[in-house]
Protein backbone atom coordinates (compact mmCIF):
# COMPACT_ATOMS: atom_id res chain seq x y z
CA UNK A 1 0.00 0.00 0.00
CA UNK A 2 1.66 3.67 -0.85
CA UNK A 3 1.44 6.19 1.69
CA UNK A 4 0.97 9.40 0.96
CA UNK A 5 1.89 12.53 3.29
CA UNK A 6 0.05 14.21 5.93
CA UNK A 7 -0.86 14.45 9.29
CA UNK A 8 -2.28 11.54 11.18
CA UNK A 9 -5.29 11.33 13.28
CA UNK A 10 -5.52 10.51 17.22
CA UNK A 11 -1.18 11.70 17.16
CA UNK A 12 -0.64 14.17 19.46
CA UNK A 13 2.83 16.73 18.56
CA UNK A 14 3.44 18.72 21.47
CA UNK A 15 6.60 21.21 21.81
CA UNK A 16 7.81 21.10 24.79
CA UNK A 17 8.68 24.79 26.56
CA UNK A 18 12.25 25.10 28.02
CA UNK A 19 12.61 26.90 30.86
CA UNK A 20 16.81 27.47 31.50
CA UNK A 21 18.66 29.81 34.02
CA UNK A 22 22.29 28.96 35.10
CA UNK A 23 22.43 25.82 36.27
CA UNK A 24 20.96 23.99 33.44
CA UNK A 25 17.41 23.53 32.29
CA UNK A 26 13.77 21.98 33.01
CA UNK A 27 10.97 21.05 30.82
CA UNK A 28 7.87 19.15 32.09
CA UNK A 29 7.33 16.15 29.85
CA UNK A 30 3.66 15.51 30.89
CA UNK A 31 1.23 16.78 33.84
CA UNK A 32 -1.93 14.34 34.59
CA UNK A 33 -4.16 17.54 34.49
CA UNK A 34 -3.05 17.26 30.25
CA UNK A 35 -3.11 13.84 29.43
CA UNK A 36 -5.74 12.00 29.05
CA UNK A 37 -7.22 9.30 31.39
CA UNK A 38 -6.67 6.27 28.80
CA UNK A 39 -3.40 7.22 28.19
CA UNK A 40 -1.57 7.66 31.47
CA UNK A 41 1.44 5.49 31.95
CA UNK A 42 1.72 2.60 33.21
CA UNK A 43 5.05 2.99 33.49
CA UNK A 44 8.78 4.18 31.64
CA UNK A 45 11.57 3.48 30.40
CA UNK A 46 14.50 5.04 29.21
CA UNK A 47 16.38 4.10 25.34
CA UNK A 48 19.70 5.26 24.33
CA UNK A 49 20.06 4.99 20.37
CA UNK A 50 23.68 5.35 18.77
CA UNK A 51 24.29 7.48 15.93
CA UNK A 52 23.05 6.23 12.74
CA UNK A 53 21.31 3.16 14.37
CA UNK A 54 16.98 3.52 14.41
CA UNK A 55 14.44 1.73 16.11
CA UNK A 56 11.47 0.29 14.42
CA UNK A 57 9.62 0.17 12.33
CA UNK A 58 6.47 -1.26 14.66
CA UNK A 59 3.20 -1.07 15.63
CA UNK A 60 1.13 -1.51 18.67
CA UNK A 61 -2.39 -3.62 18.89
CA UNK A 62 -3.60 -1.53 22.46
CA UNK A 63 -0.98 0.08 23.59
CA UNK A 64 -0.28 3.81 23.12
CA UNK A 65 2.88 4.99 23.30
CA UNK A 66 3.87 8.16 24.96
CA UNK A 67 7.84 9.50 23.27
CA UNK A 68 9.63 11.72 24.92
CA UNK A 69 12.62 13.58 22.79
CA UNK A 70 14.57 16.20 24.67
CA UNK A 71 17.91 15.44 24.15
CA UNK A 72 20.63 14.56 23.95
CA UNK A 73 20.81 13.89 20.51
CA UNK A 74 18.52 14.60 17.44
CA UNK A 75 15.89 11.82 15.72
CA UNK A 76 14.22 12.03 12.59
CA UNK A 77 10.71 10.40 13.31
CA UNK A 78 8.63 8.71 10.61
CA UNK A 79 4.73 7.54 11.34
CA UNK A 80 2.43 5.77 9.08
CA UNK A 81 -1.44 5.66 10.07
CA UNK A 82 -1.65 1.32 9.50
CA UNK A 83 -5.72 2.13 10.85
CA UNK A 84 -8.23 0.98 7.68
CA UNK A 85 -10.78 2.74 9.84
CA UNK A 86 -8.85 6.09 10.25
CA UNK A 87 -9.81 8.96 8.40
CA UNK A 88 -6.16 9.15 8.62
CA UNK A 89 -5.22 6.16 6.83
CA UNK A 90 -2.71 5.91 4.54
CA UNK A 91 -1.17 8.84 5.52
CA UNK A 92 2.42 9.30 6.70
CA UNK A 93 4.28 11.75 8.81
CA UNK A 94 7.56 12.52 9.34
CA UNK A 95 9.22 14.84 12.06
CA UNK A 96 12.86 16.01 13.56
CA UNK A 97 12.76 15.83 17.22
CA UNK A 98 15.21 16.00 20.17
CA UNK A 99 17.38 18.48 21.44
CA UNK A 100 16.60 21.59 19.57
CA UNK A 101 13.08 20.68 19.33
CA UNK A 102 12.10 19.16 22.49
CA UNK A 103 8.91 17.40 21.61
CA UNK A 104 6.08 14.80 23.56
CA UNK A 105 4.35 12.42 20.47
CA UNK A 106 1.38 10.31 21.82
CA UNK A 107 1.51 7.79 19.31
CA UNK A 108 -1.88 5.38 19.51
CA UNK A 109 -2.18 1.41 18.33
CA UNK A 110 -1.89 1.18 14.63
CA UNK A 111 -0.10 4.12 13.74
CA UNK A 112 3.63 2.57 13.10
CA UNK A 113 6.59 4.19 14.16
CA UNK A 114 10.40 4.29 13.78
CA UNK A 115 12.96 6.96 14.62
CA UNK A 116 16.84 6.62 13.49
CA UNK A 117 19.39 8.90 15.29
CA UNK A 118 20.77 11.51 13.19
CA UNK A 119 23.36 12.98 15.39
CA UNK A 120 26.77 12.54 16.05
CA UNK A 121 25.95 10.87 19.77
CA UNK A 122 24.24 8.95 21.19
CA UNK A 123 20.71 9.99 21.99
CA UNK A 124 18.28 9.41 24.60
CA UNK A 125 14.44 8.43 24.67
CA UNK A 126 12.05 8.47 27.36
CA UNK A 127 8.75 6.77 26.64
CA UNK A 128 5.63 6.67 29.14
CA UNK A 129 3.57 3.49 27.41
CA UNK A 130 0.08 3.54 29.11
CA UNK A 131 0.48 -0.13 29.24
CA UNK A 132 2.90 -2.73 30.74
CA UNK A 133 5.64 -4.03 28.66
CA UNK A 134 4.83 -7.88 28.58
CA UNK A 135 1.44 -7.60 31.27
CA UNK A 136 1.85 -7.67 34.48
CA UNK A 137 4.93 -10.03 36.13
CA UNK A 138 5.76 -9.87 32.06
CA UNK A 139 3.40 -13.21 32.03
CA UNK A 140 1.90 -11.97 28.66
CA UNK A 141 2.41 -11.66 25.26
CA UNK A 142 4.53 -8.48 24.20
CA UNK A 143 1.97 -5.64 22.34
CA UNK A 144 4.15 -5.38 19.43
CA UNK A 145 4.12 -6.03 15.69
CA UNK A 146 7.55 -5.57 14.29
CA UNK A 147 7.96 -4.28 10.57
CA UNK A 148 12.12 -3.94 10.90
CA UNK A 149 12.86 -7.84 9.14
CA UNK A 150 10.01 -7.73 6.32
CA UNK A 151 12.06 -6.50 3.40
CA UNK A 152 9.11 -5.92 1.44
CA UNK A 153 7.29 -3.44 4.53
CA UNK A 154 6.02 -0.06 3.04
CA UNK A 155 7.35 0.65 6.38
CA UNK A 156 11.20 2.20 6.08
CA UNK A 157 12.96 4.96 6.82
CA UNK A 158 14.89 6.52 4.54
Amino acid sequence: MPFHKGEIGGVEIRPLRRSSDERGWLTEVFRSDEVRTEILPAMAYVSVTRPGMSRGPHEHLQQTDMFCFVGPGEFELRLWDNRPESPTFGNSQELRVGEEDLMVLVIPPGVVHAYKNVGGVDAMVINFPNRLYGGRARSEPVDEIRHEDDLMTPFKLE
